[in-house]
């Protein structure tokens, strides 16, 4: 899928570069900005992003590669091809292209969640045993290349419920909202963890009547 997304990022890169270089008939130029944008992302992946993250922009990159290795099949033809002055349909093209891209990008980013689910499930209530009974909580914890698992467990007066994920913000502060919902493990009391991309604090985790879980560093 990233590499398909990559690819699509690629042709319209190569497109654009073509247009481009349709007064001067260099058209062999365009794979190669193609190839090198390819590079600029791997290179931005490793350096600026890092880890399990920074590889998917590798793969991204294969993608833009793999745009720019069709270029350089279509040259032969393009060679053939004098220069000429860009028409009405080039120019929307110029201001197409990036739009689409762009928008593209701007959209993927928007509708990215940010959070995805690592388990979820029931533990069995310590109700024989009423001092050991947990109340609602939360802790922290880092995982694999810096992203963040917050793990939720909640107290007996949630017991026989199972815990959903209504939304994440994704603007100023984190805040995850849970919701309840009914569950066929009637003894047993519902925990979630959640992975994030980052936190950013403060991190507050609520349920969708108002009802905040604090942290364990908060204590309980």
């Amino acid at each position: 899928m990233i590499v398909s997304v990559g690819f699509f990022f690629g042709v319209i890169i190569l497109l654009f570069t073509l247009i481009l270089l349709k007064r001067s008939g260099k058209y062999y130029l365009a794979p190669i900005i193609t190839v090198l944008a390819a590079v600029l992302v791997t290179i931005y992946g490793m350096f600026m992003i890092g880890g399990f993250e920074g590889m998917a922009y590798g793969i991204l990159a294969v993608g833009i590669f793999l745009a720019g290795l069709g270029g350089v099949m279509v040259l032969p033809f393009l060679g053939k091809v004098k220069k000429k002055p860009l028409n009405i349909f080039d120019r929307l093209g110029l201001v197409l292209l990036p739009l689409i891209l762009f928008g593209t990008i701007g959209l993927n980013m928007y509708f990215d969640e940010g959070y995805w689910i690592i388990e979820e499930g029931a533990a069995p209530s310590k109700e024989q045993n009423e001092e050991e009974e947990l109340q609602s909580h939360y802790r922290i914890s880092t995982i694999s290349e810096g992203m963040k698992q917050v793990t939720l467990i909640l107290g007996k007066e949630y017991r026989g419920k199972d815990i959903e994920v209504e939304k994440v913000s994704k603007w100023g502060s984190t805040e995850i909202t849970v919701k309840m919902i009914e569950s066929e493990n009637k003894d047993e009391i519902p925990y979630i963890m959640i992975g994030l991309d980052e936190i950013k604090e403060p991190l507050k985790v609520q349920t969708t009547d108002g009802t905040v879980i604090p942290s364990v560093m908060d204590g309980l």
